[in-house]
């Protein structure tokens, strides 16, 4: 999942505190990202979507450069990943206001999600999925799928997600459920990048 964090010289200490200051300074408060495209960005373009708000994209190459210019106050805010800004929201020296998720994280439980805070249709999850070759024989596929859910299941690795701030599949997922999302992230995102007018390079 992504999490909202800002530097905490703001005084923003709430999702609908942000939007309120969006609104006071179009065009002025800044959000970094690891670059035009990624996840991080895509999930502020939804935002300023769904909140009617002219908040400025800030790129970088990867999350790295743009955490540091964050905390150095260099721009305001960030969609991070959450590992990558974990380390500094639990130091105090970013203030997470808000995570994408549907629901709220196990290492930040004090977050509350963006649905929460009156954006109730906002879920943003970052996800892994394994994929095979076109034409890949079905046994194949069913062998790798059924390989990957006993896997999944494990409680080390359950464990292991969790403490990364991930949520492992409670449920074993098939190749169908797994199309069908990848399906509905095209549609999700595309209605996205439309919005904004974001063109490839």
């Amino acid at each position: 999942p992504n999490i909202l964090v800002v530097n905490p010289k703001l005084p923003i200490k709430t999702v609908q505190e942000y939007i309120a200051y969006a609104k006071q300074h179009p065009g002025k408060l800044t959000c970094a990202s690891s670059g035009s495209g990624s996840s991080i960005h895509l999930s502020c373009e939804l935002f300023k979507m769904k909140t009617g708000t002219d908040i400025l994209h800030v790129p970088y190459r990867g999350s790295g450069p743009a955490v540091a210019d964050l905390l150095g106050g260099q721009v305001d805010s960030m969609f991070d990943n959450l590992p990558s800004s974990l380390p500094h929201v639990q130091a105090n020296k970013l203030r997470a206001i808000g995570v994408t998720s549907p629901q709220r994280l196990p290492t930040t439980p004090d977050v509350p999600t963006l649905a929460e805070s009156g954006l109730p249709d906002f879920d943003v999850e970052s996800w892994f999925g394994l994929v095979a070759p076109a034409g890949t024989p079905r046994p194949v596929i069913d062998r790798l799928n059924q390989a990957l859910n006993k896997a999944l299941a494990s409680p080390a690795l359950q464990t292991s997600y969790k403490q990364g701030g991930f949520f492992a599949p409670q449920q074993p997922n098939t190749p169908e459920t797994f199309a069908k999302k990848i399906a509905s992230e095209i549609d999700k995102w595309g209605a996205v990048v439309k919005n904004a007018n974001l063109k490839a390079n």
